[in-house]
């Protein structure tokens, strides 16, 4: 893992805003024959990716030539579920590293209130590096 030439300063946050769609609800990721066991509202899957982006666009100015931000790990607690229509802004803020990590703090928000809230921690890479060992993935054995 590379590591930034500076990081954003402590507190710095950064929003992602969208509109809930069809394809972002439980029900329609839900690839099986018993996917009308799943809720037509936002699927978590769907509130964490936009969580993620919230905090790769902190990251993006801090980023060299041929770097990218990756999550690593994420601990999302999903408290309220919203319906299709309705708009999810999620923030991230920047609360420090740890070791080579930088370390958010994240929460999502609909028009009603408060619909999820966590940690997510992210890796600054290089890209070729990166997608260089997902290909070597593919030609080693199974273990």
């Amino acid at each position: 893992m590379s590591t930034a030439s500076n990081e954003p300063p402590l507190g710095s946050s950064q929003s992602y805003g969208v509109v809930v769609r069809p394809a972002d609800l439980a029900s329609e990721i839900a690839s099986d024959v018993n996917s009308d066991r799943f809720p037509r509202v936002l699927a978590t899957s769907r509130l964490i990716a936009f969580m993620e982006i919230a905090a790769a666009r902190v990251l993006q100015p801090h980023l060299g030539p041929g770097q990218l931000s990756v999550g690593t790990r994420i601990d999302v607690t999903h408290t309220a579920p919203t319906p299709v229509g309705s708009e999810v802004t999620t923030e991230a803020k920047f609360i420090g590293k740890k070791d080579k990590l930088f370390v958010f703090e994240v929460l999502a928000r609909d028009e009603a209130g408060e619909v999820g809230r966590g940690t997510h921690e992210r890796a600054i890479v290089d890209i070729a590096r990166l997608e260089n060992g997902a290909q070597k993935r593919l030609q080693a054995p199974a273990t």
